[in-house]
């Protein structure tokens, strides 16, 4: 699976450091700790009709993940919101967009990992490119990585930094296999996520989800649990072996980038019938009009914090 390039994104308008700048003009320094170190956090968020689905919750995360890395100083929500706003009214852009959001601890005044080098304060990036949800419908086919997900003694997940050295080794292992993703399991052996998305398997009528012990937060998976309560669907948190994956007996990925994507298949396994099933469906039906209807306006209620 390789995302499509649209055409329209060589023309598009970045927000890098308080600046709007072009495409071939955008940049961050060598001193910059994205750059020094992966130093940085991040978060995708996803447009619809003007609007934002889960921007309080993105925001949050991104500053709980700030925090947690001991950023000296982190925009305001009210800020962000504006840079959000700015670029996307630059690139005449309402709907069908997807943006990422990078914050980094800034520059360094010489190359080295030590915090005390950044002196001026964080670099924030908005990156808000023309993509609509990346996931061929008619199911995904994954393999399991030979790369296991970080404890949180080793490096807690509810990070949502940009080391993703982990992730990418798990896609090329994918990308060599011929699947379109790497599901990755735990260091005890249990299911965290793929590469990129959160999972969900149903059995007998039941939807399950792994547990949040290596792999992050999800705003996304957040709002399936949320929309299966309201919708009387059972569901269960727990530790899941691929056993459990494979005898499922439909299985999906959610994220902001690709919202709700069946998984037909897993490591020359069928999944199901090897199509994507009933409750697959209707529920990525349900999130999708979810997210529209409430998707918040980018203005409305930035906050000083």
């Amino acid at each position: 699976m390789l995302q499509v390039y649209d055409p329209r994104n060589a023309s598009i308008l970045i927000h890098v450091g308080g600046e709007l700048v072009s495409r071939e003009d955008a940049g961050v320094s060598p001193f910059d700790s994205a750059v020094q170190g992966g130093d940085a956090v991040w978060e995708g968020l996803r447009l619809y009709d003007g609007r934002i689905f889960g921007l309080a919750q993105h925001l949050a995360r991104l500053r709980s993940s700030a925090r947690a890395l001991a950023f000296a100083e982190i925009p305001s929500d009210r800020a962000i919101r504006r840079a959000i706003h700015e670029t996307l009214e630059a690139n005449g852009m309402d709907d069908g967009v997807h943006v990422r959001l990078t914050l980094t601890r800034g520059l360094k005044t010489t190359s080295g990992m030590d915090p005390r080098l950044n002196v001026s304060g964080p670099t924030l990036i908005v990156l808000a490119e023309w993509k609509a949800p990346v996931y061929d419908t008619s199911g995904l086919r994954l393999i399991t990585s030979s790369v296991r997900r970080f404890p949180p003694d080793t490096l807690d997940p509810k990070i949502h930094h940009c080391n993703l050295i982990q992730s990418i080794l798990a896609k090329i292992e994918a990308n060599v296999a011929g699947a379109d993703d790497a599901l990755m399991l735990d260091r005890q052996g249990f299911i965290a996520e793929t590469n990129a998305t959160h999972l969900f398997f149903v059995e007998n009528g039941v939807l399950r989800t792994p547990r949040l012990t290596a792999c992050p937060e999800g705003v996304t998976r957040e709002t399936v649990l949320e929309l299966c309560a309201e919708d009387g669907v059972s569901t269960e948190i727990a530790d899941l072996t691929l056993t459990e994956a494979y005898r499922s007996d439909e299985a999906f990925c959610s994220g902001t980038m690709g919202e709700l994507a069946s998984v037909i298949e897993i490591d020359g396994r069928a999944i199901g019938d090897g199509r994507p099933g009933a409750h697959t469906i209707a529920l990525a039906e349900r999130y999708r009009a979810h997210a529209r209807a409430t998707a918040e306006s980018i203005l409305d209620a930035g906050t000083d914090r």
